[in-house]
């Protein structure tokens, strides 16, 4: 859960800024980020390895970019957050999306391979989102159910198993039926996030339906009038219902909603990251540099809400270009 308290505190540290105008925030990009110009010198390729769940943001990125330099080209392959490092260490990518902070042994292989560590960009903001049938009545869970409902050893504290929509007080046709469950497979950083976040670091039951990719969760919860999975906000579609969390089991259940993402008291709410491989002290190329700089510009930002998500600070976009030494 280390990651989880990381992530309020540094939104903790934001409230401020953001008490008055979050909701308008959430809608639109910070004023105080800076429109992207073009710079000369600018050629070569790139590819992109890592989160599914970032597929289309880093499309959205990549076409923004081609509009400024036509003659770059880019590449983007996403089968999962956990391809992301062993990409960055081969050396096969430039950049490593990720939907989950990288792990102390990805960040020690490649420590070891290269004598600095990774570096993390946050680029955006998700709320990881529990998706029912859109005829589905349930109103709000609380993590503890989540984990009596996916995991297999609840760890969250859940006294019994819950295996029936009627186990969570449905009643009528849903009384009997069972909670048909969706997922995402191992190398998804939604899994990952999912099962330390939901599940208390437990594990999945066995009947969860493993799909390959974060649209497949939802597509699959649509089609099913009886079932319940878990996906990024990005990815919601008139067929399915989110479903209000709360943190704890006696809690009023808190809306997926972008204000609630950027207090903090949705449970589920995470950074984004893109990860690259930046020697502390040096300067980057300039294809890398100028990608960078148009994801936490204004153009850049826009392209995160277009895809459903939710655009950092211009504070957040500040610090971290200052990482790889761009101001």
């Amino acid at each position: 859960m280390q990651s989880k308290q990381l992530f309020k505190g540094i939104l903790a540290g934001l409230a401020v800024i953001l008490m008055v105008t979050v909701p308008a925030v959430a809608q639109m990009v910070d004023p105080d980020l800076k429109g992207y110009t073009p710079v000369s010198g600018v050629s070569g390729s790139i590819k992109s390895v890592g989160s599914d769940s970032m597929n289309n943001e880093m499309t959205l990125w990549a076409e923004g970019f081609l509009s400024f330099y036509p003659n770059v080209q880019i590449e983007i392959e996403g089968k999962g957050s956990s391809t992301a490092p062993v990409a960055l260490i081969a050396g096969t990518a430039q950049f490593g999306p990720m939907s989950r902070a990288m792990k102390a042994k990805e960040i020690d292989d490649f420590e070891k391979r290269y004598g600095y560590k990774p570096t993390a960009l946050r680029t955006s903001i998700d709320m990881l989102a529990v998706y029912v049938n859109k005829d589905n009545p349930i109103q709000g869970l609380s993590l503890q159910q989540l984990d009596a409902i996916f995991s297999k050893g609840r760890r969250g504290g859940a006294t019994k198993d819950i295996r029936t929509w009627g186990d969570l007080g449905l009643t009528g046709e849903w009384a009997n039926a069972p909670i048909s469950l969706y997922g995402r497979n191992a190398a998804s950083g939604t899994y990952g996030f999912f099962k330390e976040n939901a599940l208390f670091g437990g594990d999945y039951k066995d009947e969860v339906k493993e799909q390959p990719g974060s649209s497949s969760v939802v597509q699959g919860v649509a089609r099913d009038k009886f079932g319940i999975g878990y996906s990024g906000i990005g990815y919601r579609t008139a067929d399915v219902r989110v479903v209000a969390l709360s943190p704890t089991a006696d809690g009023t259940p808190v809306e997926a909603s972008p204000e609630n993402a950027y207090t903090g008291e949705y449970p589920l709410a995470r950074f984004l990251y893109v990860y690259i491989n930046h020697r502390p002290g040096s300067q980057l190329d300039p294809l890398r540099r100028e990608f960078v700089r148009y994801i936490f510009s204004r153009q850049g930002q826009e392209d995160v809400v277009k895809d459903g998500y939710y655009p950092v600070p211009a504070l957040i976009a500040e610090e971290d270009l200052a990482t790889v030494g761009i101001q």
